[in-house]
């Protein structure tokens, strides 16, 4: 019975910060951290092409750096993403919030 309602507050919790981290990734942006300049003449993916690093930024600052490895797999189940224009962490107001992941239709190849 003690194992059971362990097992139930845990799921409970695991629920909660899936919730928590949906709303913080809705106001999350994507800028370039190489190029701080940039105010939208460009793509994310031509950029990206350039050899500039993008970041994830949410809401309250944090930012994550994307690697190589996880920009190939972002392209693969959100390529919209990147054909959004690109912004530079010094224009993070004027850059759209990203969307969140099945807000965008995915292209079947």
């Amino acid at each position: 019975m003690h194992k059971k309602s362990v097992l139930v507050m845990m799921l409970a919790l695991v629920g909660v910060f899936c919730l928590v981290s949906l709303a913080a990734a809705k106001d999350a942006k994507l800028l370039c951290v190489t190029k701080q300049d940039l105010k939208g003449e460009e793509t994310v993916s031509s950029c990206l092409a350039k050899g500039e690093e993008f970041a994830i930024v949410d809401q309250y600052g944090v930012v994550r750096i994307l690697s190589p490895r996880e920009v190939e797999l972002t392209k693969a189940f959100n390529p919209q993403l990147f054909e959004q224009r690109a912004f530079g962490m010094r224009y993070s107001r004027e850059a759209p919030p990203m969307k969140i992941f099945g807000t965008v239709p995915v292209q079947k190849k």
